[in-house]
């Protein structure tokens, strides 16, 4: 029960730190899954809406998510030209296996990686999946935690309310 309260006041206090339209931070250093440096300020969709999913190879709700965003991607692409960028949280210890299990589910997404952590702490994320929309402006207008089967349907709402 305490656990699962620290994870509830940990949620919160993550939402309320990343108030209504903050920035998304640009001076964090990631990794390309070919071992390249990458600014997080790359992150860029050319004034359209982007998805940032922040995930891991061993958690089963981010799989989840992103295969099923993956089914609809391509549409969502057209629609809206919105674009997902996918943020593993993988430790040294298993960041090799994040490209062959991103080859492996034919994910279309730019994919980089976080061994430490460092953006997954400016973004205050606590728990994944946690996913973020950032508006043309690079502000983070929403945000969620966790995956049911479904929740992809919010996101793209929340995505087609900014092209509106």
């Amino acid at each position: 029960m305490k656990r699962v309260l620290l994870t509830i006041v940990l949620t919160v206090a993550s939402a309320l730190a990343f108030a209504q339209n903050a920035k998304l931070p640009d001076n964090v250093t990631l990794k390309s899954l070919d071992g390249q440096s990458v600014q997080s300020s790359a992150i860029q969709n050319d004034g359209k809406p982007i998805i940032v999913s922040f995930w891991a190879t061993w958690c089963k709700p981010c799989n989840k998510e992103l295969n099923a965003i993956r089914e609809v991607y391509e549409d969502w692409q057209e629609e809206t030209g919105v674009k997902l960028v996918a943020i593993s949280i993988d430790d040294a210890r298993s960041a090799s296996r994040v490209k062959p299990h991103v080859d492996g589910n034919d994910w279309p997404y730019e994919v980089y990686l976080d061994q430490n952590q460092d953006f997954k702490r400016a973004m205050n994320v606590v728990n994944v999946p946690h996913t973020f929309i950032i508006n043309g402006n690079g502000e983070i207008v929403w945000q969620h935690t966790s995956y049911v089967d479904g929740s992809e349907d919010e996101i793209i709402e929340e995505v087609r309310k900014l092209v509106k």
